[in-house]
């Protein structure tokens, strides 16, 4: 956990040697030169603590540091009096000055009163880290599976939990690859540090830059005042990438400095300071694919997976679903405040034989759907989405091209038939050429009659990837 000290002091000469004193790892020391722009500066700066001399503070001073505490950090208030007056103190502190220090006072006696109060700081900041994470702090545990599958992977993932070693999570949308980044860090050695998560899909190129590394006042249009960084936040914990594909390559070579360094250099700053943090990223592209056509970087992925875990998808752990849907109406039931307890027998063949594009997050939703539809306190057929009852009496592999046309049919177009139907056919027709083919993407597309592009962009559409066919193709 990096701590921010801002120095502001009157007398240049102790000024110098309180920073040189106070650098250590861990502590981010920053002097404030300007003394003509010296408060100016100090609200304009991220501090956790700041050490000001009173004669920068400008009168009335209740007014002045009601301004110090009102900041995003809210720092703590070190003020260094030129006065050694009990009166002068009692009202420095009146004003709500955290520590009030004489400036006359021997200077060993006063680095080591401003390094208790940065110890208090450090002791707030562990404790307000701990109380948040006592509102939801995923486990290993939550993944307990029937499936063979998912229990094989589940062991991997044990193994590298005590390790501080740099994490990819792949895996299709909505399979939970953030959920179990957080179950890994909150029973890994790093647990009482920080988890601190960035969408890089979800962010402006022109700000993604300044999301991660933070940024200096001044070092762009709008940069009114410094900012923290994802890196320097996550210190002493885990910083996790989402989407880590969608990272500009410029953004990907800074990234990859940073790995390899373990330094962060704030946009607009010339100097860096040491992280300690433990790296996850996650993707549901395929990097490969994106390695081949030049938008990933071979080098950042290999740093990055230095063990690679792919979540599996809902429809390859099915024999999961019914202790996952019962799961869910526990959890949901106090929340959305319906008594359902329980699904009938048909919705939930329903629900196992459906194909789970969204996975669990889609499992999720359509839980949550079908408690605040269903008339009793469980779960019908009828509470389920038009497209889910439909693979109630078959299994998908029947479904995908009925031998008699659905009822559920009569109602639409045939345009909205084939929209339902050719998806199913495409994506069965890939899974078959790619197991004929071991996964060999070149000779997949020619048997297919398409661009080899095309089969990728089709794969990535069906969450279909080279890897899982190789084994299976091969033997």
């Amino acid at each position: 956990m990096i701590v921010r000290v801002i120095l502001a002091m009157h007398d240049a000469g102790l000024q110098k040697r309180l920073a040189k004193a106070l650098s250590r790892p861990g502590l981010l020391v920053e002097s404030l030169v300007e003394k003509g722009h010296a408060w100016d500066n100090v609200l304009r700066r991220n501090g956790d603590v700041i050490v000001i001399s009173q004669s920068l503070i400008p009168e009335p001073i209740e007014g002045s540091v009601y301004l110090l505490n009102q900041l995003p950090d809210t720092p703590t208030t070190v003020v260094v009096s030129e006065s050694d007056s009990p009166d002068e103190h009692a009202r420095l502190l009146a004003a709500s000055c955290d520590t009030v220090l004489y400036a006359g006072l021997p200077e060993r006696r006063l680095i080591d009163a401003i390094e208790a109060t940065i110890e208090t700081r450090q002791q707030l900041l562990r404790h307000d880290l701990g109380g948040r994470r006592v509102v939801s702090k995923p486990q290993l545990s939550d993944f307990v599976s029937e499936s063979t599958t998912m229990r094989m992977f589940m062991q991997l993932v044990e193994r590298v939990v005590p390790s501080n070693s740099s994490l990819m999570i792949l895996g299709e949308t909505g399979v939970g690859k953030e959920r179990l980044a957080r179950a890994i860090h909150a029973e890994s050695p790093r647990s009482s540090g920080p988890f601190v998560a960035v969408n890089c899909a979800a962010l402006p190129e022109q700000l993604l830059e300044s999301e991660l590394f933070g940024h200096e006042e001044g070092s762009f249009t709008g940069a009114t005042r410094s900012r923290r960084g994802a890196f320097e936040m996550a210190d002493g914990g885990t910083i996790f990438l989402d989407e880590i594909g969608e990272l500009p390559l410029h953004l990907q070579a800074k990234l990859l400095r940073v790995l390899q360094d373990y330094e962060v250099r704030p946009v607009g700053s010339e100097k860096a300071f040491e992280v300690d943090v433990r790296v996850m990223a996650a993707s549901n592209r395929d990097l490969t694919a994106e390695m081949d056509q030049g938008r990933f970087r071979r080098d950042l992925y290999y740093r990055l997976g230095v063990v690679t875990l792919t979540v599996p998808p809902l429809r390859e752990r099915r024999e999961d679903i019914p202790a996952l849907v019962q799961d869910y109406i526990d959890y949901l039931r106090p929340k959305i405040g319906r008594e359902v307890y329980t699904i009938r027998e048909g919705a939930l063949t329903a629900l196992c034989n459906y194909d789970w594009p969204g996975n669990v997050r889609e499992l999720l939703n359509i839980v949550e759907r079908a408690m605040l539809l269903c008339e009793g306190d469980e779960i019908t057929v009828d509470s389920l989405p038009a497209g889910v009852q439909e693979t109630g009496s078959a299994s998908p592999e029947a479904q995908l091209v009925p031998d008699q046309a659905p009822a559920a049919w009569k109602a639409l177009t045939l345009g909205q038939v084939m929209e339902n139907i050719l998806p199913r056919v495409e994506k069965a027709y890939l899974q078959m050429i790619l197991e004929e083919t071991a996964g060999k993407v070149g000779e997949a597309a020619k048997r297919a009659g398409i661009h080899q592009r095309g089969l990728y962009n089709k794969m990535r559409t069906y969450g279909l990837r080279k890897e899982d066919f190789r084994q299976g193709g091969q033997a």
